[in-house]
């Protein structure tokens, strides 16, 4: 997220005056983020309240805006370098009765790997280190493996992440998988090693194709997303591909990413049972 912070020195030296960074905020092409600190007109809403209270995005709500997994957030993270002495009063009462305010925004203080300078947001790799303390350790790993997936860091990077966190978040390092192509995955390859779970990863069958796991070499799971698996056409081709499985002694079972979220007890009993009748 490279959004540079401008300040009127800035808009000066590329030839606006008073009247052209006027208009410019009138026609929507700048936004004034607080006094002397403008924004890009097209700056996600994020990146503008992070600068408004005087920080650069981070955390959850950075993951998010990158289409990192992230299980769950309500609120703005916001980091301040070590030396703010105060967070500032965003400057649009509205935002702060609708709980954007300062009830609304989660403050990090940890120093960040690198200084990132003008940017309205840190790096996605402190951004993860700051993540760790705001979700649960599934949810963690979920966003780890998230950003590994998408090529957004490197298997360097998830060192230097551990390497920066106390020492108790340690265990959690032999747990990232970056062939997880969803949180849900993740999450539900979590729920099956408290089970005591054999789980392959992205497993493929001739003439089948991908599967997201395959516990104990027989049980097939696929993680549903609405996003892909909205339409007819694609669960008809869902339901062949279990039809198929299952004529191979395969045993198919499809929660979807909504289950495995938010209702994981549920999910858990229907391995544990289909488990114990094929013991």
């Amino acid at each position: 997220m490279t959004v540079e912070i401008l300040h009127r020195a800035d808009l000066f030296a590329l030839g606006l005056g008073r009247r052209a960074i006027d208009a410019a905020l009138e026609a929507g092409a700048l936004i004034r983020a607080r006094r002397d600190h403008y924004l890009p007109g097209d700056a996600p809403d994020e990146l503008v309240r992070a600068a408004r209270v005087g920080g650069r995005l981070t955390c959850l709500s950075l993951l998010a805006l990158l289409d990192v997994f992230v299980l769950t957030n309500a609120r703005l993270h916001v980091h301040l370098p070590p030396s703010a002495s105060r967070m500032r009063s965003p400057h649009d009462r509205r935002r702060q009765l609708e709980g954007r305010g300062r009830r609304g925004v989660r403050l990090h203080w940890m120093p960040v790997g690198r200084d990132p300078d003008r940017l309205v947001a840190v790096t996605i790799v402190d951004a993860l280190v700051h993540s760790a303390r705001c979700q649960a350790p599934r949810a963690f790993i979920a966003s780890i493996d998230s950003a590994l997936n998408q090529g957004l860091i490197s298997v360097a990077d998830v060192a230097e992440i551990f390497r920066r966190l106390p020492r108790r978040f340690s265990s959690l390092r032999s747990l990232v998988d970056g062939r997880a192509e969803s949180g849900p995955e993740t999450l539900m390859r979590l729920m099956l090693r408290t089970l005591g779970c054999t789980v392959e990863l992205q497993v493929s069958f001739d003439r089948i194709g991908r599967v997201d796991l395959l516990v104990n070499g027989w049980l097939v799971i696929e993680c549903d997303s609405e996003r892909y698996h909205s339409d007819w056409a694609a669960q008809e081709k869902d339901r062949r591909r279990d039809l198929a499985l299952a004529a191979r002694g395969f045993t198919p079972l499809r929660p979807t990413a909504a289950m495995i979220m938010w209702q994981p007890e549920m999910v858990l009993a229907a391995v544990r049972g289909i488990l114990a009748a094929r013991r």
